[in-house]
């Protein structure tokens, strides 16, 4: 019903670009707010080591626990919009991410300031899908990688600025600022969406899968906990296994109930689309392989060569100008020749910066690293936005409120694997160069090196994969909208 609401005009009337900048912007500056924490406490990293006086493994929590928090409550999204409409529960959770700002400023221990994240991430959660389902209706299917690429450009607008600005906080003010810039950016969210937010008619809310709800958070915290604490000496291998276990079996459980649920929280069913598989499976691995440059990048810059916050920030500022430079250009060519060249042309980039950056010493020219830097912007520019369209133009149209919360559950998930697997695995490198090596120096350029090479790989693996994309077509989700439709779930289950 909602959907009906929101595609009626884009197929009935001509389409106009104006009329989308409204509700547009709208949802950018919601999304720029999440976005932007998360970049702003990548260059924080070092600083919490310093003012807690904690470990790089603890430090990371600020950042694997918001996005676990992400995850909790990112399957709601469908069942919240259902039930209380798209842009109440988009405002509603802007409000309390603003508030979890705050009160991450206030923090005075490093237990208190991930506990405060984790209420951020429980805010901030929903804005991705409710605000990229919204947009994602409004355009029709032939401009929808213009669209998409349109929102593309402002939300990269936090990595471009979120380091600088955090350097520069840290330098000249506090860490606490890096927090509570985001409490002007939500109250002007809050103003905005109230103004230009359409409102879409409200669809029957489903019974709430409250089995699958209970679930998928011990499933993916337990995984992501496993994957970090295995690379600390402090942890025996049983417990490592029991964490990796319980998340193992809880995923199972999770699965096979989604799977059997009428209405369940996350759509999984839409996985009989191949087109939606390949494009979900290859987003991983893009995401996997950026984050190692993303997060490993400025603790590099400050632990290993020394540099300043608010030096690291403009060090890194050409990964998300070259983000801002070929997002537009990504999408415009989607529209007329898919996802497969953007994503090949993307992710080469990606693994020769990432294979470059693995060859870094102490002595190497910063002009060596801020190339690299910008090649891997340029790749996320190429593939990241034209991916997520490729995956959300395979769904079922109708669906798509329910597959937005899918892709980005899945996302931030991947994404909190990525961190606590990167981190921890330079870790254990760490560790193991420094037995051979009496220079610690030496030893953590090694571990560093290391790991850009690990995501090399994966980021090479991805380029492979991004040749079984086809162009995407919104009828080749017509067969799981069959199956979508069916109102027996077990026949469902029955092919």
């Amino acid at each position: 019903m909602s959907a009906q609401t929101v595609s009626k005009p884009s197929e009935e009337q001509p389409f106009s670009m104006r009329a989308i900048i409204a509700p547009l912007m709208a949802v950018i500056v919601g999304m720029i707010m999440v976005i932007l924490d998360s970049t702003v406490v990548n260059v924080a990293l070092s600083k919490f080591e310093e003012e807690f006086g904690s470990s790089l493994n603890t430090i990371q929590w600020t950042f694997t626990g918001y996005t676990l928090a992400l995850s909790a409550v990112i399957p709601l999204a469908g069942w919240m919009t259902d039930k209380f409409g798209a842009k109440r529960i988009f405002l509603i959770t802007i409000a309390l991410f603003t508030l979890g700002s705050a009160l991450c400023a206030t923090a005075q221990t490093i237990d208190q300031l991930i506990i405060y994240r984790v209420i951020q991430g429980l805010g901030g959660g929903m804005v991705m899908p409710i605000g990229m389902a919204m947009i994602f209706r409004l355009a029709p299917p032939e401009r929808r990688g213009s669209v998409m690429g349109m929102l593309g450009i402002p939300m990269l607008a936090a990595p471009a600025l979120g380091p600088v600005l955090s350097g520069w906080l840290i330098e000249e003010a506090t860490w606490h600022w890096i927090f509570l810039i985001n409490v002007p950016i939500g109250i002007a969210a809050l103003l905005i969406g109230v103004k230009y937010l359409p409102k879409i008619a409200q669809a029957k809310p489903p019974a709430l899968d409250t089995i699958g709800m209970i679930l998928a958070p011990i499933a993916f915290a337990s995984l992501a906990y496993g994957v970090s604490e295995g690379g600390r000496n402090s942890w025996s291998a049983d417990q490592t296994v029991i964490a990796l276990a319980v998340g193992g079996l809880a995923l199972i459980l999770f699965i096979i109930v989604e799977l059997r649920h009428r209405q369940p929280l996350l759509e999984l069913r839409v996985f009989r689309s191949s087109d939606f598989t390949r494009g979900i499976l290859l987003t991983w691995v893009v995401q996997i392989a950026l984050f190692g440059a993303m997060i490993l990048v400025p603790v590099y810059l400050q632990n290993v060569m020394q540099y300043s916050a608010f030096e690291t920030g403009l060090i890194i500022l050409p990964q998300a100008l070259g983000s801002m430079l070929f997002m537009p250009i990504g999408g415009k060519l989607f529209d007329k020749i898919g996802a497969r060249p953007l994503a090949i042309v993307g992710l080469l980039s990606v693994s020769c910066a990432l294979f470059l950056l693995s060859g870094v010493q102490l002595d190497t020219p910063l002009v060596q690293i801020i190339i690299p830097l910008f090649m891997v912007g340029s790749g996320m520019g190429l593939s990241m936005m034209s991916l997520n369209t490729h995956v959300l133009n395979a769904a079922p149209r109708h669906l798509v409120s329910r597959v937005t919360p899918l892709t980005t559950a899945a996302q931030q998930v991947v994404t909190s694997f990525a961190v606590a697997g990167l981190t921890g695995y330079l870790t254990t490198r760490t560790e193991f160069h420094a037995e051979g090596n009496g220079n610690p120096l030496e030893a953590a350029v090694s571990a560093f090196d290391d790991t850009f090479l690990l995501s090399m790989g994966i980021a090479v693996v991805g380029f492979i994969l991004a040749f079984a994309l086809r162009k995407p077509k919104v009828e080749s989700a017509s067969g799981v909208e069959a199956l979508a439709n069916k109102p027996d779930p077990s026949a469902m289950m029955g092919h």
